[in-house]
């Protein structure tokens, strides 16, 4: 035991020494961590924070005060104003075919041309026999001026028209006449070529189908609606029509018709829209979603559905007033697609008529923030202007 005690003292001399310098040493590591964590703040502080004086990019709309309309939508599609199957009338083989498809024609305007050999012929025959008849009707009167007694004379004549066959080939002659003009089809008004089902040197017979005529301009939309809405609709009212191949297009028109029968299966009644088409862009069988003017509600105070947020469960707004967002708790009324109604409450405040409020990249405002208004922002809570 003796031996070793030597040994452990010696330990013990190194461990007391190490902790010496330990202790001596260690408020300068000290000092140099806190140096660095604190330099390492300062960079962090210097590189995330930014002026509360920048102005944030918004958009806005200024408050009206005028007519909001409610409206009534549905599905719908369009239809020609008037459309018609132009069927052959006359048997024969189709000589000329001067039109094609979408091929604007005025009214009167040859469409296609049967071959009229055989009905030229016809009409010159009937002409022929009409002059030999009329002849022979002659000669039975050749005297008849004579005659004193005008009953007599009346009668004369009657059966001279009979013996004669006048009045048979009068008939015959218009009616070869008749079908001389059918073999010429002409459209039977202004509009387009559409649907054509022959080609030239092509046997038609009379009822065969052999194109079709449309008047694009006006052009018709028609829809059907429910019967509950029915009574809020009046022919002549506005309607404002969008189309699957117009994205983000609106066309005006107006009710031309109300079908007053409702469907028993659907409770729906047929409404007619008709719509300006004059550079025929909307064609016959388009899918449409109609808007019609229902009711009107004048002299109110309103602003875009954009505008209005909820905050704490209350409604309000923003309002534009010397670079601030000013948020005022308001109270809604009515409203449509596109505006809301803003009215008067004793708990809430209102909005003028000529004031800005604030509709894109206010979501995440706060009272007298300040802003700039541009034509359009790039995100949803603000970013920067386009």
């Amino acid at each position: 035991m003796r031996r070793f005690f030597p040994f452990i003292a010696g330990l013990a001399i190194l461990g007391i020494l190490a902790v010496g310098a330990w202790w001596r040493l260690w408020p300068d590591a000290a000092t140099a961590a806190d140096s660095t964590a604190a330099a390492g703040a300062t960079e962090t502080s210097a590189g995330t924070t930014f002026s509360t004086e920048v102005a944030i990019p918004v958009e806005g709309a200024e408050v009206v005060q005028g007519p909001l309309i409610l409206s009534v939508s549905a599905a719908a599609q369009s239809a020609a104003a008037r459309e018609t199957n132009i069927l052959a009338q006359v048997n024969g083989r189709v000589m000329r075919l001067p039109v094609r498809e979408n091929q604007t024609v005025r009214a009167g305007q040859i469409l296609l041309q049967i071959d009229s050999t055989e009905y030229a012929m016809d009409f010159a025959r009937a002409e022929a026999l009409y002059a030999q008849a009329e002849a022979s009707f002659r000669e039975l009167t050749l005297f008849d001026d004579q005659i004193t007694d005008s009953a007599v004379r009346a009668e004369r004549s009657r059966v001279a028209r009979a013996r004669s066959g006048l009045d048979r080939e009068a008939v015959n002659v218009r009616v070869a006449r008749l079908q001389l003009e059918r073999s010429t089809v002409r459209a039977p008004f202004a509009g387009r070529v559409a649907s054509i089902q022959i080609v030239e040197g092509q046997n038609v017979r009379a009822g065969d189908e052999l194109l079709t005529v449309v008047d694009l301009d006006p052009i018709r939309v028609e829809t059907e609606v429910l019967e509950s809405e029915i009574g809020w609709l009046a022919e002549g009212r506005g309607a404002a029509v969008t189309f699957a191949a117009f994205p983000g297009e609106v066309f005006r028109g107006t009710i031309e018709t109300i079908n007053p029968m409702v469907d028993r299966d659907t409770r729906t009644a047929r409404v007619t829209v008709r719509l300006p088409n004059r550079d025929g862009r909307v064609l016959p069988g388009m899918y449409a979603r109609v808007a019609l003017e229902a009711r009107r509600f004048e002299d109110r105070i309103l602003v875009p559905r954009a505008a209005i947020l909820e905050r704490d469960r209350r409604t309000m707004l923003f309002v534009y007033e010397d670079g601030l967002a000013k948020w005022r708790y308001v109270t809604t009324g009515l409203q449509n697609d596109s505006l809301i109604e803003i009215v008067r409450h004793p708990d809430t405040e209102m909005v003028r008529a000529g004031e800005t409020v604030l509709t894109n990249g206010h979501y995440t405002l706060i009272h007298d923030a300040r802003v700039t208004v541009v034509a359009a922002v790039r995100g949803e809570a603000g970013g920067r202007p386009r």
